[in-house]
C-alpha cells in the first residue's frame, strides 16, 4: 500500500463541482467517493464557518489521505470508510444533505502506483481491487470465467468490438501476474495499429468496472443519494465513460419526470423528484483542459424538488 503522502490526485471539474452544489454557511455535504479530500476541502471551504462534510470512500489509502487533508477542518469533516451505495446506511445520521458528490472511477493514485494493478504503464499484479478487501482480483475473474462470459464482459463493460480474440487469448495467458504482459498481450490480440490510446484501455476498464461492481454501485447509489437530500440540495455526478454517463443521464431524466407511465393529459404518474441543472454535461476536455485526467470528464447536477 502506498505512504499517504504519494496519495496525490487533482479534482477534475473543481469549480464546477463547488458551483453546482452551491455550498453555504451551516450546510450538511456527502461526498461518497472522498478519494484525496480534494472536492470535499474546497466544499467545507465554501461551507464555511460550520457546514458540515461526510466523506466516504472504499479505498483506506484514500482515507488516510484524506484525513490528512482534511485535519484542518477538524470534526467539521467525519469520515467513514465503504461503498458510496451504502451511503443510505454509513451516512444517515446527518441526513438530510444540502448536497451530495459522487465522482465515479478510479483516482490518480490508484492509477500511478503500479501495485495496486490498474496501470499498463508500470508493472503491477493484475489486481485492479479499489478495496484490497475484496475477494476477487482481476487475475482470479479472469481464470474464473469462461471465454464466453469473458468476451461478453469485455465487449460490454468495455464497448471492445474485438472482445472474442482478446478473451481468447487472455484464457490462454492464465494465471497472469503481470499487468505490462496482460497489456502486451491484449494489444497483440487486438491487432489494433496506431490507436489513439492504447489498445488495452477498453479490456482494463471492462476488467476494473467488473471486480469493483461499479456500474451496480452507480445504479444503487443513485436511489440512495436522492433519498438523503433535502428539498433543494443538489446531486452532482462526475463520470468518466458513456457506459456511467447514460446511466446518469437516464436515471435524471426519470426522476425529472421526462420518462416514464403518464397519464391520459401526458402528465408524469409520479411527482417529478429532480430539477435538471445541466441540459448537456460540463466537459472536462474543454473545462479542465489542463487536467490530462479530466480528459473524458461529464459532470451532471440535478436539484431535489420538494416531495
Amino acid at each position: 500500500m502506498a505512504a499517504v503522502p504519494d496519495f496525490h490526485h487533482v479534482s477534475v471539474l473543481l469549480p464546477q463541482v463547488v458551483e453546482g452544489l452551491a455550498p453555504r454557511p451551516g450546510g450538511r455535504y456527502l461526498d461518497g467517493t472522498l478519494g484525496g479530500g480534494g472536492h470535499a476541502a474546497a466544499v467545507l471551504a465554501a461551507s464555511a464557518p460550520d457546514g458540515l462534510l461526510v466523506g466516504i470512500d472504499r479505498d483506506p489509502a484514500a482515507l488516510a489521505a484524506a484525513g490528512a487533508r482534511l485535519a484542518p477542518f477538524g470534526d467539521r469533516a467525519q469520515l467513514r470508510r465503504g461503498t458510496f451505495d451504502s451511503m443510505a446506511t454509513l451516512a444517515a445520521d446527518l441526513a438530510p444533505y444540502d448536497g451530495i458528490l459522487l465522482d465515479i472511477g478510479v483516482s490518480s493514485p490508484q492509477l500511478d502506483h503500479a501495485e495496486r494493478g490498474f496501470s499498463f504503464s508500470a508493472d503491477g499484479p493484475v489486481d485492479m481491487r479499489m478495496d484490497p478487501e475484496l475477494p476477487e482480483s482481476a487475475a482470479d475473474l479472469i481464470a474464473r470465467l469462461d471465454e464466453d462470459r469473458l468476451t461478453t464482459l469485455i465487449g460490454q463493460l468495455g464497448e471492445e468490438p474485438r472482445a472474442r480474440r482478446i478473451a481468447r487469448a487472455l484464457k490462454a495467458g492464465v494465471p497472469w501476474t503481470s499487468t505490462v504482459a496482460l497489456a502486451e498481450t491484449v494489444a497483440a490480440a487486438s491487432g489494433y495499429r496506431n490507436s489513439r490510446t492504447h489498445p488495452a484501455t477498453r479490456t482494463f476498464q471492462a476488467l476494473r468496472i467488473a471486480v469493483n461492481d461499479e456500474l451496480g454501485q452507480l445504479e444503487r447509489a443513485l436511489d440512495a443519494a436522492v433519498g438523503l437530500l433535502r428539498p433543494g440540495g443538489r446531486l452532482a455526478i462526475i463520470s468518466f465513460h458513456s457506459l456511467e454517463d447514460g446511466r446518469v443521464k437516464r436515471h435524471f431524466r426519470r426522476l425529472a419526470g421526462q420518462t416514464g407511465p403518464r397519464d391520459a393529459y401526458g402528465n408524469p404518474l409520479t411527482p417529478p423528484a429532480l430539477r435538471i441543472l445541466t441540459r448537456k454535461p460540463l466537459r472536462g476536455d474543454t473545462l479542465d483542459a489542463d487536467n490530462p485526467r479530466a480528459r473524458s470528464a461529464l459532470l451532471r447536477v440535478a436539484e431535489r424538488l420538494p416531495a
